[in-house]
């Protein structure tokens, strides 16, 4: 047979190649080998796309999969097979003492392809917050010894500022992020809520590449003046080359912070998840339900796919991913797109109203297909601690999973 696999005439979509047409995707050895309309069809296996979307397997650039070890960690196969994503970024769950661990029992545990951000606090985020609290924690040169045996996946650098996650040490484990992503020249991540800090400090310590994540918060933190103008200094940090990274999460994702911003033509730079134990069960639910949020107000389907793929791709320092050109790792998401009439919410339970929402169909790494399966249930502590305002969410949640 020519090929292992042959995708047959999909709407293909790859935003880095600027490719929007009907096409066949080949398949050999886990690599795209052709994008053309009309290939042999005596492959090994052919898949009809027929009517659907084929895109560059999403990357999901703010995620929790350090399931069992973790507050927030979900296992990311079986999410993964019904979302598209094919890699996933875990954002600083593991710290220098336990990613021994995060190397073992999921980067080498999954299908799909796992990096991380190592958290400055080497207990990383074992408990719901307070990891920096213990400026002892906060160790650079033990957090660099631990980069530099697992570059291949530590892509970045993470810290949360927030009131909470620092309780009483300000602005200090910031710092201590920052020197050690010049050391081991890395970008930088920085989670904001809830001040203090207070988000002008925080942002005068990022350099250009880092992220700053929850960028459409409706916390103290949040980008937004008093009369709803995003600050100059955020403008200024654009400018520079700071990332603006979505985090939807459940507790940083506020219709009218994106409305403000969108009326000054600033939208997230990458738009990702934030998925954990609390999040999957809504409002977030997954990523291809983020990126719906997006298409229905107003953002071009390419766009929205070029935010998940080629964008997060370019900022973690690989390139090959988040593409189907020829020669790259066939990592492909075939979704369908169902129009009707859905609501989405934001963290508050604000809803908007939309008419089409993309579903995904099959996820395949390497040209193989992730297999659908079942998801663990929660923690016990999940539905415990579930934000009072979503409370709602929880009866029936698997029914509403997509909405």
């Amino acid at each position: 047979m020519p090929y292992d696999l042959l995708i047959r005439e999909g709407v293909v979509i790859d935003p880095a190649s600027g490719l929007h047409c009907i096409a066949d995707l080949a398949i050999s050895s886990g690599r795209i080998v052709a994008i053309a309309r009309g290939l042999p069809t005596d492959a090994a296996l052919v898949v009809d796309a027929h009517g659907q979307y084929v895109t560059p397997g999403l990357i999901d650039m703010h995620t929790h999969c350090y399931w069992g070890a973790t507050y927030w960690g979900i296992e990311p196969d079986p999410v993964a097979a019904r979302t598209g994503v094919t890699t996933w970024v875990d954002a600083g769950s593991a710290g220098a003492y336990s990613f021994p661990g995060f190397r073992r029992y999921a980067v080498e545990a999954n299908q799909t392809r796992l990096f991380a951000f190592l958290h400055i606090s080497a207990i990383g985020l074992i408990a719901r917050t307070y990891e920096s609290s213990n400026l002892d924690y906060c160790d650079i040169d033990l957090a660099a010894t631990v980069v530099d045996a697992n570059r291949d996946v530590i892509i970045g650098i993470k810290v949360r500022m927030d009131r909470d996650s620092t309780r009483g040490t300000g602005i200090e484990p910031l710092r201590r992020a920052r020197q050690l992503a010049e050391r081991t020249q890395l970008p930088l991540m920085v989670h904001i809520g809830i001040a203090p800090p207070q988000l002008k400090e925080i942002v005068s310590l990022l350099r250009p590449g880092d992220i700053l994540t929850h960028c459409c918060t409706g916390q103290t933190n949040r980008l937004i003046d008093e009369q709803g103008h995003v600050y100059p200094y955020i403008q200024q940090a654009r400018e520079q080359g700071i990332i603006l990274d979505l985090g939807h999460g459940t507790g940083s994702f506020r219709y009218t912070s994106l409305e403000a911003m969108q009326a000054e033509n600033i939208w997230p730079d990458v738009l990702s998840s934030d998925i954990h134990q609390q999040s999957v069960l809504g409002p977030m639910y997954d990523l291809p339900t983020t990126l719906s949020k997006f298409l229905n107000l107003g953002m071009s389907l390419p766009d929205v796919i070029a935010r998940a793929t080629v964008r997060p791709a370019t900022v973690i320092g690989r390139p090959d991913l988040g593409t189907l050109c020829v020669g790259a790792p066939a990592d492909i998401a075939i979704f369908h797109m169902e129009i009707g009439d859905f609501t989405f919410y934001d963290t508050m339970m604000e809803p908007r109203h939309g008419k089409q929402r993309l579903v995904n169909t099959a996820t395949y790494v390497a040209g193989q297909l992730v297999p659908r399966a079942p998801e663990r249930p929660s923690h016990p502590w999940v539905t415990a601690d579930f934000p009072a305002e979503q409370r709602s969410l929880l009866p029936g949640v698997h029914e509403k999973r997509s909405i």
